[in-house]
């Protein structure tokens, strides 16, 4: 049975990222078909040296085994979404694009607006540009955040943006379908506040806490890439793939993570362009949201596309609403690959994590 990325050239902006790496990584496990080749586009050379030396080195007697010729099957390509015509000599060979490069870091965005507008909203108009105008390209995918619902940050405000860019994408041109996927916090990406708890621990604290009643959504790494490939597989043109995932209070993550050890907390107040609660579908979306195969879709606004709807929630979807605590939490923290494997102050190993 025909799989969607058999024999598809498959661009992946940001490719030395975090998310990128994950999915290169099960790109080249077949999970959704056998491309003929993967591009790695970023602008970073010393990232696409490390993650070119690392995997060629890799030993192949582990779970992430790549089938023979996965040297010849990637491509590194230096490049800058910022610059059209890098991405446009990209794009012209490629069958699908999945568009994970971006400005994540909220304060950062806030200190830098014009650049996060270059990335996150340039960007973004140059991939949709480029797959427009060649007809080859039958598949864009791009990353947003819940950041971009009701956004108070620069960052949310661009990626917000950068939603409605690849929805008008669909319009006048047929060969194309560009679709987005919208999620939370990213437990083992870099930016992600586990690492950031973690190091705080390991150097005896203090671990910093923003606010208590803080809330976010949290999702693994596999889990982004689940989501991705789902909408790779189904999404419709214009459509915006929600996982229902769950939410914690970050103080909670801080404690599980320190466990029985004598590691302070203190409290330091919202950062700049912080939200206390994140949402990952609004009010004012809920009546376009649908329901298919597992998760909220919410539907493009443009009337040209919605169709049909059948609203699948009558209010918005926050984080503070889908709050997990115990065994739950703990199981999100394993699932990120946040084991302590460090024995605590009582001696007790965190197995409980693994």
């Amino acid at each position: 049975m025909k799989q969607p990325l058999d024999g598809a050239v498959v661009l992946v902006t940001g490719g030395t990222g975090s998310l990128g790496q994950s999915l290169v990584r099960r790109l080249l496990r077949l999970e959704i078909g056998a491309p003929s080749k993967i591009i790695v586009f970023s602008r970073d050379e010393a990232k696409q040296y490390a993650m070119k030396t690392a995997w060629k080195h890799a030993h192949a007697a582990t779970d992430d085994i790549y089938y023979s010729n996965f040297e010849e099957l990637l491509e590194f390509w230096i490049g800058d979404v910022r610059d059209a015509e890098s991405v446009r000599r990209a794009v012209s060979i490629s069958d699908v694009v999945i568009h994970a490069a971006a400005m994540k870091q909220v304060p950062t965005c806030e200190y830098f607006p014009s650049q996060a507008v270059a990335t996150n909203v340039q960007g973004a108009h140059n991939l949709v540009d480029a797959a427009r105008r060649n007809e080859r390209v039958r598949t864009l995918i791009a990353i947003s955040t819940d950041k971009a619902c009701k956004p108070i940050n620069v960052m949310g405000m661009t990626k917000a943006v950068q939603e409605r860019i690849v929805t008008e994408g669909n319009l006048h041109q047929e060969h194309c379908r560009m679709a987005a996927v919208r999620y939370g916090n990213v437990l083992s990406s870099r930016g992600s506040v586990l690492p950031l708890f973690k190091h705080q621990i390991a150097s005896g604290g203090p671990v910093t806490i923003t606010l208590p009643e803080m809330t976010r959504f949290l999702i693994s790494l596999e889990a982004a890439v689940d989501t991705v490939f789902d909408a790779v597989r189904w999404a419709d043109r214009g459509d915006i793939l929600v996982p229902k995932i769950a939410s914690a209070r970050v103080t909670d993550i801080a404690e599980m993570l320190i466990g029985d050890r004598q590691v302070e907390t203190v409290e330091i107040g919202i950062r700049p362009g912080e939200k206390l609660h994140e949402i990952l579908v609004s009010e004012e979306e809920a009546y376009r949201t649908t329901e298919r195969n597992g998760y909220y879709v919410i539907r493009p606004l443009l009337p040209d596309l919605h169709g049909e709807l059948m609203p699948a929630l009558e209010g918005e979807f926050s984080s503070a609403d889908a709050i997990v605590t115990g065994d739950e939490l703990r199981g999100l923290l394993a699932q990120a690959d946040f084991v302590d494997a460090a024995m605590t102050g009582s001696g007790r190993v965190l197995s409980s994590l693994s």
